[in-house]
């Protein structure tokens, strides 16, 4: 299991970032995919979950209503769309997967939002 997140930056309070992660090594279409962050100093939060098929999602409370997590299986990829981001989204967002027996992490992609 391979994951690969891109499309982190510094952005300006406001502003808007894509995260993708690029997932090989399993059958993609079949497992819930999750995205996380994680700030210096602060525990690793769940900022937005999709079921396999992309019907159903899950948000953390502080980024309900600005943030978007979808997926293409075709291309076995999970996106995380953020708009309006402000200065406390600033973290390292990491891309995960599980399976009964193992929990899978990519190796992060750092957000900075700052003017």
């Amino acid at each position: 299991v391979q994951l690969v997140e891109s499309g982190g930056g510094l952005v300006q309070p406001g502003g808007s970032l894509r995260l993708s992660c690029a997932a090989s090594g399993f059958t993609f279409s079949s497992y819930v995919m999750r995205w996380y962050r994680q700030a210096p100093g602060k525990e690793r939060e769940l900022v937005a979950r999709i079921s396999s098929a992309g019907g159903s999602t899950i948000y953390g409370d502080s980024v309900k209503g600005r943030f978007t997590i979808s997926r293409d299986n075709a291309k076995n990829t999970v996106y995380l769309q953020m708009d309006s981001l402000k200065p406390e989204d600033t973290a390292v967002y990491y891309c995960n997967t599980n399976n009964p027996f193992k929990n899978y992490w990519g190796q992060g992609t750092q957000v900075t939002v700052s003017s």
